[in-house]
Order: structure tokens, then sequence, then C-alpha cells
């Protein structure tokens, strides 16, 4: 089955190299999200929350980060009577290797880290073990910067579900990242990880910017939606009042 599937890939790359440029150069760049990376929302129990990642996380399909997936995610929070402290490391185009790179010593203390990537590693046609070694090295560098605080891993995309590819591109794509997500999934064996699936459900036609790869607002919330009882399960039992290392405003 392995080598019928090597030289079916071997047939269509022809096909598929095409097709990629194709979507490249038709796929419209959107920039990352404008305006602050980090916030304060809610009122209650303070928790400090930081999204690391790929574009999702640099908002790319938003105007916001108050509009993207981290922003989002805040709000999800806040409505579980929470004031969130939010954060935002993301920069488009990241594998889980660069993120390591570049991305992890920027994080400010956190009480629970949301990692969301795969994307990058799917395009870069990364096998699932170099996904899962890079994306455990996060994790292990993200509990050496801010000690062992709890991580939950994002389900990668459904790149089935992605309107902006052509078949059979966007199939062996699917294939790709689907392999990808069971390695992620696999993580959460270790303590204090969790995953959360991201389901085709949350990705149709009304979902997307308009580049039709990225997600738009609504795709936003709906993805933070669909995470954020992962990460509430991971905070730490919280108190009522200000963070116990939140700087104190003055009198």
């Amino acid at each position: 089955m392995v080598l019928l599937r090597f030289f079916l890939f071997a047939a269509l790359a022809p096909v598929l190299a095409v097709q990629a440029l194709r979507v490249r150069r038709g796929t419209p760049r959107l920039p990352g999200a404008g305006g602050p990376a980090e916030g304060i929302t809610g009122e209650g129990p303070v928790v400090r929350v930081a999204v690391l990642g790929e574009s999702t996380v640099d908002g790319v399909g938003v105007a916001a980060h108050a509009d993207g997936l981290t922003g989002q995610l805040a709000n999800e929070l806040a409505r579980r009577g929470l004031r969130v402290r939010w954060q935002a490391v993301g920069l488009t185009g990241a594998t889980a290797a660069v993120v390591r790179r570049s991305l992890v010593a920027r994080l400010a203390p956190a009480d629970v880290v949301v990692v969301a990537l795969g994307v990058n590693d799917t395009l870069e046609l990364h096998s699932a073990a170099r996904f899962r070694r890079d994306l455990l090295g996060v994790v292990v560098d993200v509990r050496r910067r801010l000690g062992p605080v709890p991580v939950v891993l994002a389900g990668v995309p459904p790149m089935a579900s992605f309107p902006s590819l052509p078949r059979p591109l966007r199939d062996a794509l699917s294939a790709r990242s689907t392999a990808l997500d069971t390695a992620a999934a696999e993580l959460a064996r270790l303590p204090g990880v969790t995953y959360s699936a991201m389901t085709p459900d949350l990705l149709h036609e009304g979902t997307f910017a308009e580049d039709r790869f990225h997600p738009g607002p609504v795709g936003y919330r709906d993805w933070a939606a669909a995470l954020a009882p992962a990460v509430v399960a991971g905070l730490p039992v919280v108190t009522v009042g200000p963070h116990p290392r939140e700087p104190r405003q003055p009198i």
C-alpha cells in the first residue's frame, strides 16, 4: 500500500506542482491583523492566555487581533466569567521549527498557552514524525521559558475543506494535514498537554476570508468557541481578585 501511494504521488507530482503554482499566484496576499497583539477583556478572576502559532495567530483574514483567533478566544473565556489578559504571538508562514527559533522567546508569562500550527508544515510536506518532533520541541521550549504551564494544541485544520485548493492538490494536502493532525493528537498523552480537534464542520464557505484560505471573523469566532472548553479545562484554579503576579494599579 505504501509503495502504491508512492507511485500515485509520483505520477501526480507534475499536476500538483502546476496547481500549487496557480494557487500561489491567484490567491490574494492578505496582511496580518493590525492593532495591539495583546489586551484585557472581561470581569472576574484573572487568567493569562497566550496563543502561539502561524498566520491564524498573526490574524491574517481580519483587520484587528480582537477579531482574530486570540481575541475571539479571550471573548469566549470572558463570557465564562473570567478577566482575560491575552497575547497573540504569531508569524505568517511559520512552521513549528520556526516558532521554536523565533517566537517562543516573545511569550509573556501565561497561565495557559494555546499552540496553533500545522498548515505551513503541511504545505512544506513535512512528515508526521518531523512535525511531532518539532511540535514536542515547541511544548518543551514553552515550558523552559514559562515553567510547567498547561499547553493546548489546536488541531491541524483539515485542508480537504479549503475552497481555494483544486483537486487533486486538495486531496494530497488533505492526506498530509490529517497525518500531521494525528501526530499532534498523540502529544496529548503528555502530562499537562491537551488536544482540541478542528472538525470539518468549522470550515465552510461562510467562515473563510476573501482569499478563501484563511479564516475570516466568523471562522475565527467558531474556532475559538470550539477551543474554549479545552482551554478552560487546562486553566489552573482561579479565585476572585487580581492575578497574584499581575501588577497592581497605583492608588
